[in-house]
Protein backbone atom coordinates (compact mmCIF):
# COMPACT_ATOMS: atom_id res chain seq x y z
CA UNK A 1 0.00 0.00 0.00
CA UNK A 2 1.27 3.19 -1.04
CA UNK A 3 1.45 6.13 1.34
CA UNK A 4 2.97 9.37 1.12
CA UNK A 5 5.44 7.71 3.69
CA UNK A 6 6.50 4.98 1.85
CA UNK A 7 7.53 7.46 -0.88
CA UNK A 8 9.41 9.14 1.27
CA UNK A 9 11.32 5.94 2.21
CA UNK A 10 12.31 5.35 -1.42
CA UNK A 11 13.73 8.45 -1.40
CA UNK A 12 16.01 7.89 1.83
CA UNK A 13 16.86 4.59 0.33
CA UNK A 14 17.53 5.33 -3.05
CA UNK A 15 14.87 2.78 -4.43
CA UNK A 16 14.56 3.88 -7.98
CA UNK A 17 12.86 1.06 -9.12
CA UNK A 18 10.38 0.66 -6.44
CA UNK A 19 9.49 5.03 -6.77
CA UNK A 20 7.71 4.99 -9.66
CA UNK A 21 4.75 2.21 -8.72
CA UNK A 22 4.73 4.05 -5.33
CA UNK A 23 4.64 7.63 -6.69
CA UNK A 24 1.83 6.66 -9.64
CA UNK A 25 -0.10 4.61 -7.17
CA UNK A 26 -0.83 7.81 -5.40
CA UNK A 27 -1.84 9.43 -7.98
CA UNK A 28 -3.82 7.36 -9.25
CA UNK A 29 -5.27 7.46 -5.59
CA UNK A 30 -6.29 11.11 -5.90
CA UNK A 31 -3.31 12.53 -3.37
CA UNK A 32 -2.32 15.68 -4.16
CA UNK A 33 0.20 16.10 -6.43
CA UNK A 34 2.12 19.13 -4.12
CA UNK A 35 1.35 17.01 -1.21
CA UNK A 36 2.99 13.88 -2.79
CA UNK A 37 6.35 16.30 -4.02
CA UNK A 38 6.33 18.41 -0.55
CA UNK A 39 4.78 15.55 2.43
CA UNK A 40 6.23 12.35 -0.19
CA UNK A 41 9.25 13.38 -2.28
CA UNK A 42 10.70 16.89 -0.36
CA UNK A 43 10.29 15.51 2.70
CA UNK A 44 12.36 12.07 1.86
CA UNK A 45 14.89 14.51 0.74
CA UNK A 46 14.76 16.51 4.07
CA UNK A 47 16.04 13.55 5.85
CA UNK A 48 18.56 13.03 3.32
CA UNK A 49 20.28 16.46 3.77
CA UNK A 50 20.73 15.86 7.64
CA UNK A 51 22.05 12.09 7.51
CA UNK A 52 24.60 13.17 4.82
CA UNK A 53 26.09 15.81 6.91
CA UNK A 54 26.06 13.81 9.87
CA UNK A 55 28.21 11.11 8.04
CA UNK A 56 25.64 8.38 8.04
CA UNK A 57 25.24 8.82 3.95
CA UNK A 58 27.68 9.34 1.67
CA UNK A 59 28.09 10.51 -2.05
CA UNK A 60 26.65 7.59 -4.16
CA UNK A 61 23.80 7.31 -1.94
CA UNK A 62 22.91 10.66 -1.91
CA UNK A 63 22.94 10.58 -5.29
CA UNK A 64 20.46 7.42 -5.59
CA UNK A 65 18.34 9.10 -3.20
CA UNK A 66 18.06 12.63 -5.71
CA UNK A 67 17.83 10.17 -8.55
CA UNK A 68 15.02 8.70 -6.86
CA UNK A 69 13.38 12.31 -6.32
CA UNK A 70 13.83 12.96 -10.02
CA UNK A 71 12.24 9.84 -10.51
CA UNK A 72 8.98 10.93 -8.76
CA UNK A 73 9.13 14.24 -9.79
CA UNK A 74 8.86 13.85 -13.27
CA UNK A 75 5.71 11.93 -12.76
CA UNK A 76 4.41 14.24 -10.70
CA UNK A 77 5.17 17.32 -12.81
CA UNK A 78 2.71 16.96 -15.80
CA UNK A 79 -0.07 17.45 -12.98
CA UNK A 80 0.96 20.47 -11.36
CA UNK A 81 0.46 23.98 -12.79
CA UNK A 82 3.37 25.99 -13.24
CA UNK A 83 2.57 28.04 -9.93
CA UNK A 84 2.15 25.07 -8.34
CA UNK A 85 5.94 23.27 -8.30
CA UNK A 86 7.44 25.03 -5.17
CA UNK A 87 10.47 27.20 -5.98
CA UNK A 88 12.59 29.01 -3.14
CA UNK A 89 14.44 30.79 -5.30
CA UNK A 90 17.33 30.86 -8.38
CA UNK A 91 20.53 29.53 -7.98
CA UNK A 92 23.38 29.73 -10.86
CA UNK A 93 26.01 26.88 -10.33
CA UNK A 94 29.00 26.25 -11.55
CA UNK A 95 32.47 25.16 -11.38
CA UNK A 96 34.92 28.50 -11.52
CA UNK A 97 37.42 29.37 -14.68
CA UNK A 98 40.58 27.13 -14.80
CA UNK A 99 38.62 24.05 -13.06
CA UNK A 100 37.15 21.10 -14.67
CA UNK A 101 35.51 19.27 -11.62
CA UNK A 102 31.68 18.93 -11.67
CA UNK A 103 30.81 15.77 -9.24
CA UNK A 104 30.64 17.86 -6.26
CA UNK A 105 28.89 21.00 -7.85
CA UNK A 106 26.56 18.66 -9.80
CA UNK A 107 25.70 17.01 -6.34
CA UNK A 108 24.36 20.36 -4.90
CA UNK A 109 22.79 20.94 -7.85
CA UNK A 110 20.92 17.97 -7.12
CA UNK A 111 20.28 18.49 -3.71
CA UNK A 112 19.31 22.56 -4.25
CA UNK A 113 16.53 20.69 -6.80
CA UNK A 114 15.53 18.20 -4.56
CA UNK A 115 15.20 20.94 -1.80
CA UNK A 116 12.80 23.38 -4.02
CA UNK A 117 15.62 25.77 -5.69
CA UNK A 118 15.12 26.19 -9.52
CA UNK A 119 19.34 25.60 -10.52
CA UNK A 120 21.00 27.43 -13.87
CA UNK A 121 23.64 24.87 -14.29
CA UNK A 122 26.60 26.79 -16.22
CA UNK A 123 29.24 24.09 -16.05
CA UNK A 124 32.75 23.89 -15.28
CA UNK A 125 35.82 26.44 -16.27
CA UNK A 126 32.79 29.09 -16.01
CA UNK A 127 34.82 32.70 -16.58
CA UNK A 128 33.63 35.66 -14.52
CA UNK A 129 31.87 37.45 -16.86
CA UNK A 130 29.90 34.14 -17.55
CA UNK A 131 28.26 33.83 -14.06
CA UNK A 132 27.53 37.49 -14.57
CA UNK A 133 26.03 37.14 -17.66
CA UNK A 134 23.93 33.73 -16.60
CA UNK A 135 22.35 35.81 -13.10
CA UNK A 136 21.28 38.49 -15.26
CA UNK A 137 19.69 36.28 -17.57
CA UNK A 138 17.87 34.59 -15.09
CA UNK A 139 17.24 36.97 -12.69
CA UNK A 140 18.70 34.41 -9.89
CA UNK A 141 19.17 35.30 -6.57
CA UNK A 142 22.33 33.50 -5.83
CA UNK A 143 25.26 32.27 -7.49
CA UNK A 144 27.53 29.40 -5.79
CA UNK A 145 30.72 28.61 -6.74
CA UNK A 146 32.74 25.84 -6.63
CA UNK A 147 36.56 25.02 -7.30
CA UNK A 148 38.91 21.66 -6.22
CA UNK A 149 42.23 23.13 -7.28
CA UNK A 150 43.95 25.70 -5.12
CA UNK A 151 45.03 27.38 -7.88
CA UNK A 152 41.79 28.40 -9.95
CA UNK A 153 40.12 29.81 -6.06
CA UNK A 154 41.37 33.51 -7.66
CA UNK A 155 38.90 33.55 -9.87
CA UNK A 156 36.46 33.22 -7.38
CA UNK A 157 37.51 36.30 -6.25
CA UNK A 158 37.51 37.94 -9.95
CA UNK A 159 33.68 36.61 -9.82
CA UNK A 160 32.88 38.07 -6.53
CA UNK A 161 34.97 42.02 -7.53
CA UNK A 162 33.02 41.95 -11.09
CA UNK A 163 29.25 41.11 -9.38
CA UNK A 164 30.51 44.21 -7.17
CA UNK A 165 31.94 46.40 -10.20
CA UNK A 166 28.52 45.95 -11.78
CA UNK A 167 26.30 46.75 -8.90
CA UNK A 168 24.89 43.20 -8.62
CA UNK A 169 25.03 43.52 -4.90
CA UNK A 170 21.58 41.83 -3.86
CA UNK A 171 22.58 38.75 -5.56
CA UNK A 172 24.26 36.48 -2.96
CA UNK A 173 27.38 34.71 -3.71
CA UNK A 174 28.57 31.81 -1.68
CA UNK A 175 31.62 29.44 -2.54
CA UNK A 176 32.97 25.75 -1.99
CA UNK A 177 34.51 23.09 -2.63
CA UNK A 178 37.62 20.91 -0.85
CA UNK A 179 40.32 24.10 -0.70
CA UNK A 180 38.44 26.60 -0.02
CA UNK A 181 37.13 27.71 3.95
CA UNK A 182 35.14 30.15 5.60
CA UNK A 183 37.90 32.27 5.71
CA UNK A 184 38.74 32.34 2.81
CA UNK A 185 35.15 33.50 1.66
CA UNK A 186 35.42 35.99 4.09
CA UNK A 187 38.61 37.40 2.47
CA UNK A 188 37.33 37.87 -0.97
CA UNK A 189 33.90 38.91 0.34
CA UNK A 190 32.03 36.41 -0.79
CA UNK A 191 28.35 36.38 1.13
CA UNK A 192 28.58 32.71 2.04
CA UNK A 193 30.51 29.04 2.32
CA UNK A 194 29.36 25.41 2.35
CA UNK A 195 31.57 22.86 3.50
CA UNK A 196 29.41 20.65 1.34
CA UNK A 197 26.27 19.62 -0.47
CA UNK A 198 23.74 19.43 2.32
CA UNK A 199 24.91 22.84 3.97
CA UNK A 200 24.74 24.95 0.79
CA UNK A 201 21.31 24.42 0.93
CA UNK A 202 21.17 24.84 4.24
CA UNK A 203 22.91 28.16 3.23
CA UNK A 204 20.90 29.05 0.27
CA UNK A 205 17.45 29.08 2.21
CA UNK A 206 19.42 31.11 5.20
CA UNK A 207 20.27 33.85 2.35
CA UNK A 208 17.44 33.94 1.14
CA UNK A 209 14.92 33.70 4.21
Amino acid sequence: MATLESVSNCVVTGNIGAIAGEVQALIDGGVEPTSIINDGLIAGMNIVGPKFKAGEMFVPEVLMAAKAMGAGVELVKPLLGADDMPSLGKVVLGTVKGDLHDIGKNLVGMMLESTGFEVVNVGIDVAPEKFLEAAKESGATIVAMSALLTTTMLAMKETVDLFKENGLNDVKLIVGGAPVSKEFADEIGADGFAPDAATACDLCKELLA
